[in-house]
């Protein structure tokens, strides 16, 4: 059974274990729309919990844009959410704000003892692309150049390399004359997750952009999720792939650490088909360790029929070469 609604399209998820149950979050629209392309500016945050990823619940809207004039009146895209040593839920997530129709992205962040009621920690983002950081990234908004200020898709973690905490995001380089070859991981870190300092990108090129990053570890080596579209793959980036340019996702692989240095994982796109099948994926662990095992989740894109699915895909296991490549094992039989 796939996570899906009756009367409204999903798309980016994300996950959460709370030591029983696992919770996705997603971003949702209504189906009344018709078109499905602007589904991006109507949208809520959606909430489902299940024990095995495959049969969900789902416990209806958990948060949205801000009802009154706010840097986020517009849209609340897609995060990540972390668990600190209190026991308190922290969602990090994207805003937008009408006013600036929704060009330029920002971070925010909500906290919630119990996964579903948010509450927002003060009342403007946690992080921008302001102080002496920012000159390392598209600070502004290029018209004719590229689409947005890419500010979005936080994801944290606890920082294996010290006692705070890591923010990995979708963002640009300046000054990069090929707008397909700007494409960066912005950076940030903190104490306390509140409040956040940000710093130069960890990663740039290769594409246009690199939505939704993921950040994990697997046998000692680390993983950078990322999806992109075959319209943004840079010049050299699709001269160098003997299939082409796809939509999807693939990632950047460090042997040192989530700092890196990154270099994108060579060898065959990860998960990525023209039209596109599954976007916005992440990679999730389950199992009791040793014995843990990845299972990718992502909403289907284009379905059978070619119109936007706009549901959450069941998990399909994913497993590692002698040389740390990732490989999708597609519509496994086998139970996850």
């Amino acid at each position: 059974m796939v996570l899906a609604l009756e009367k409204q399209w999903i798309w980016d998820s994300w996950y959460a274990h709370d030591g029983i149950r696992w919770h996705a979050f997603f971003l949702k629209a209504d189906k009344s729309l018709i078109n499905p392309d602007l589904r991006h500016f109507n949208v809520s945050q959606g909430h489902a919990v299940s024990h095995d990823l495959v049969d969900w619940e789902h416990l209806g809207t958990c948060f949205a844009p801000s009802e009154t004039e706010a840097w986020d009146d517009f849209t609340t895209w897609t995060g990540s959410v972390v668990q600190d040593e209190a026991g308190l839920w922290h969602l990090f997530y994207t805003g937008a704000r009408k006013s600036e129709e929704g060009l330029y992205q920002r971070i925010g962040h909500a906290t919630s003892t119990d996964l579903h009621n948010w509450t927002r920690i003060g009342d403007g983002p946690c992080l921008d692309l302001i102080g002496p950081n920012a000159v390392h990234y598209e600070a502004e908004h290029i018209r004719g150049f590229w689409h947005d200020r890419a500010m979005r898709d936080p994801w944290v973690m606890r920082d294996p390399e010290g006692d705070g905490w890591c923010m990995f995001f979708t963002a640009r380089a300046p000054g990069i004359a090929e707008a397909n070859a700007g494409g960066a991981i912005g950076f940030a870190t903190s104490s306390d997750l509140t409040t956040w300092e940000l710093q130069p990108p960890v990663f740039i090129g290769g594409f246009g952009q690199l939505e939704v990053p993921q950040v994990f570890e697997k046998n000692g080596r680390w993983y950078c999720l990322f999806c992109t579209a075959a319209e943004h793959w840079s010049k050299a980036q699709g001269e160098a792939a003997p299939a082409g340019p796809v939509t999807g996702t693939h990632y950047l692989m460090s042997e040192t650490g989530p700092r890196g240095p990154w270099e994108i994982a060579p060898g065959p796109f990860f998960d990525g088909d023209l039209p596109c099948r599954r976007y916005a994926a992440r990679i999730v662990e389950i199992g009791d360790a040793p014995d843990t095992h990845l299972v990718i989740m992502g909403f289907r894109d284009t379905g059978d029929d070619g119109h936007f699915g706009g549901y959450v895909m069941d998990p399909e296991p994913v497993i590692t070469d002698d040389n740390g490549l990732l490989c999708v094992v597609r519509d496994a039989e086998a139970a996850v």
